[in-house]
C-alpha cells in the first residue's frame, strides 16, 4: 500500500484555478452560512481584507521566522500581527521536534501528516476553512505552511502577496495582542485527503541522479554563492547536488515584494528550465522552505507543479555516500 506521508499524487495549479469550498464532512458541525470563491495559490492585501470582512470561515497565519534567532520571530509577533492571526512557528508546528518523529532527514524534517493533522485542529483550522498564510521575510516561510496544508489535502490555502509589509501597507488592521481560538471543545484530528502535492525523499532523487539523470531536473532555491559552495552558514558540506541548476527564490519577486507577473514568471522559469520538462522538476533548498516560493511561482507561470525534495541540502550533505558538487570538484 503507498504511504500518504512519502508518495503523494502530483498536481497542477494555475494563477486562475479555483475549486469549491464547500464540502460536507460529518465530523463538523459547521454553519456554512458565508460561501465565498477558494484561494488556492495567493491573495492579495484587497481579497483578504474582503474575505476578514465577509465572515467566512477563515484562519491567518503568521509564518514569521528568524533562523539565527528563532524566539525573534515569537517576540515580533507579540509586538505587530495581523488582526486575529495565529502563530505558526517552524520549529514548533511545521517540522518534526522533540518526541515528534520526523519523515525525513535535515535541519527542518517534516512532522507525519497523522501529528500535522492534530496541529490544524488545534488552530481551528477545518476543511471548510480558507487559511491565509504569510510571514514578514520576503515570503520565506510562509510557504512551508502552504506545502503542508496541500499535503494534508487542503486545497483552500494561499499565501498572502507582500506579507505583513503588503498587508501595513494598504492599511490592513494589526494587533499586539495574543490570538485565542474560541471554541470550547477541541475539533477531532483535521480528516486527511489525498495529497495535493508530491513529496520525494533522498532514496528517490539518488536513483533518479544515478540511473536516469534525464527524468529529473533539480532545482536548488538557495542563493548563487551557498549554491557555489563559496559559502555555508549552516549545513556540513559546501556545494550543491550534482546536475542541479540554480533558481534563488528571492528571484520570483519585483521590487516591493510582490510575485512577478505570471508572463515574468514564465519567462524567468523558461530561461531556468532551459530545454528540460517542467514536470520533470524536483525542488529543493537548504532544508526544504524557501524551495516552496520556487513551487508556488511555477504555478503562478501556468507549469505543473513540481515535487519537493524536503530533506534538501541539509540531508542531502549528511547523508553518507552521496555526490557533492564542490567549488573543488565533484566530491
Amino acid at each position: 500500500m503507498t504511504n500518504p506521508d512519502h508518495q503523494p499524487r502530483n498536481n497542477r495549479y494555475n494563477k486562475h484555478t479555483v475549486h469549491n469550498a464547500h464540502n460536507t464532512y460529518n465530523a463538523y458541525n459547521t454553519d456554512h452560512t458565508h460561501h465565498t470563491m477558494a484561494h488556492t495559490l495567493t491573495i492579495n492585501t484587497t481579497q483578504l481584507q474582503a474575505l476578514t470582512e465577509s465572515g467566512a470561515d477563515l484562519c491567518v497565519l503568521d509564518c514569521s521566522f528568524d533562523l539565527a534567532a528563532p524566539a525573534a520571530a515569537r517576540q515580533a509577533f507579540a509586538q505587530v500581527h495581523i488582526a486575529g492571526a495565529l502563530f505558526a512557528d517552524l520549529d514548533l508546528h511545521l517540522s518534526a521536534h522533540g518526541d515528534v518523529a520526523p519523515i525525513n532527514g535535515g535541519r527542518h524534517p517534516l512532522p507525519s501528516r497523522a501529528w500535522f493533522a492534530q496541529q490544524l485542529a488545534a488552530w481551528g483550522i477545518t476543511p471548510h476553512t480558507q487559511v491565509v498564510v504569510y510571514d514578514r521575510n520576503g515570503n520565506n516561510f510562509c510557504g512551508r505552511a502552504w506545502w503542508m496544508l496541500k499535503w494534508c489535502g487542503h486545497d483552500n490555502v494561499a499565501l498572502l502577496d507582500g506579507g505583513l509589509a503588503a498587508w501595513q501597507a494598504a492599511g490592513g488592521a494589526v494587533s499586539g495582542e495574543e490570538t485565542h481560538t474560541t471554541r470550547t471543545h477541541p475539533l477531532p484530528a483535521y480528516p486527511l485527503g489525498e495529497p495535493l502535492v508530491q513529496l520525494v525523499d533522498t532514496t528517490h532523487v539518488l536513483h533518479a541522479l544515478q540511473h536516469a539523470p534525464h527524468t529529473q531536473l533539480v532545482v536548488d532555491a538557495r542563493g548563487a554563492p551557498r549554491f557555489a559552495g563559496d559559502t555555508e552558514p549552516l549545513d556540513p558540506v559546501a556545494g550543491h547536488i550534482p546536475g542541479a541548476v540554480n533558481h534563488p527564490f528571492t528571484t520570483n519577486f519585483d521590487g516591493s515584494g510582490l510575485f512577478k507577473t505570471a508572463d515574468e514568471l514564465k519567462a524567468l522559469w523558461a530561461n531556468t528550465l532551459g530545454e528540460r520538462d517542467a514536470a520533470s522538476v524536483v525542488m529543493q533548498c537548504g532544508s526544504g522552505v524557501s524551495a516552496v516560493p520556487n513551487i508556488v511561482a511555477m504555478a503562478l507561470a501556468g507549469l505543473p507543479m513540481p515535487a519537493l525534495y524536503a530533506g534538501s541540502w541539509s540531508e542531502w550533505s549528511r547523508t553518507p555516500g552521496t555526490p557533492r558538487q564542490t567549488k573543488n570538484g565533484l566530491e
